[in-house]
Formats: C-alpha cells, structure tokens, sequence
C-alpha cells in the first residue's frame, strides 16, 4: 500500500504555544500553502483519503480536492492534555520534567504519552492494511508523520525528531 502523508498548513498559534488536540484555526497564509500542498498532489489518485478531525487538516483536505473525507481521531496530534494552549516556558506542573526525561512513556497531565499515541496510529495503520485499497492520502500532524516514520522504516524516537516534518510537507511511505 502506498501512503502520502499530509502535514497541516501552519496555524494561528504564537511560537512556543503547546496546541496538540486543540482545534485551532490555520494561519493567514493558508492559500498560499495550501496551493503548494495541491501541486505536489495534483494528478495523483487516491483509493481513500483519510484526516484527522481538527479543523486544520481537514480545510487543507478540504482545499485539495477532497470533500468526502474519512475522519479519524487516531490521526489527531499528541493530547498534551492541561498543557494544550499554554506557552512551553509558562507551564508550572511537576509532571512536566517528568515529561522532559522521558517523553516516550510519561504522559502530560491529563494526556496521553507519545508510546500511547504510538498504539493509535500503529492500529490505524493495521486497519487500513487489510482494506482492498492501494493508495492512501491521510491529512495529519508532524507527530503522527513521525510516528509511521516509526513504524514503517524502524527508526527509533530521536531519529524520528531529527527528520524535519514541516508545514505542508507531504510523505510518502510503502505499507
């Protein structure tokens, strides 16, 4: 199965804000973005086309051509749970060093760690596997990128956060 994954455009969020699951609005320069993103994916067909709920994938979908979406909240951003809409510097929680020394199995207050998130999208991936399908679009967010990065070419955490997944980055992986 050939997969293309889709980053959102860039939001209307200041640097330094920690937004995860929050359903925040694309940044004024979304047009502009978002043709870039339609000209990498014009003239490719896709079986299914996929997006996570947020509003910021799913308008960019929206954008490309791809009005019939198929929804799924396993491909939404880490929940960064009491942290979501709080600059990274302003953040006074004791779980938060926590967090810092190990990221992959600590859990923000009230949300989900990134081996959690893992689960998630590994079973989507699972999923979509045994479905007659052979090419697939998913509309998501860096983490999830980063995590089929995981996945599918065995690359550990840190390399995974070294590749670069910026906004309106489209990639593509064999399953």
């Amino acid at each position: 199965m050939h997969l293309t994954l889709v980053r959102h455009t860039s939001v209307a969020v200041l640097p330094g804000i920690c937004y995860g699951q929050s359903d925040v609005d694309v940044s004024p320069t979304f047009e502009a973005e978002a043709k870039q993103v339609l000209s990498i994916l014009q003239g490719n067909s896709f079986d299914a086309v996929y997006s996570s709920p947020l509003s910021r994938c799913r308008k960019l979908a929206n954008y490309c051509g791809f009005s019939e979406l198929m929804l799924d909240d396993r491909l939404m951003e880490l929940n960064f749970g009491d942290w979501e809409m709080i600059a990274w510097t302003e953040i006074e929680d004791p779980q938060l060093q926590h967090w810092f020394d190990n990221w992959v199995y600590e859990a923000p207050t009230r949300g989900e760690s990134f081996h959690l998130m893992m689960n998630r999208v590994t079973e989507f991936l699972m999923e979509i596997k045994k479905l007659p399908i052979q090419r697939v679009v998913l509309f998501t967010h860096s983490g999830v990128i980063r995590l089929v990065e995981i996945i599918i070419n065995g690359l550990s955490a840190a390399e995974a956060f070294d590749n670069k997944v910026e906004f309106g980055d489209c990639k593509e992986f064999i399953l």
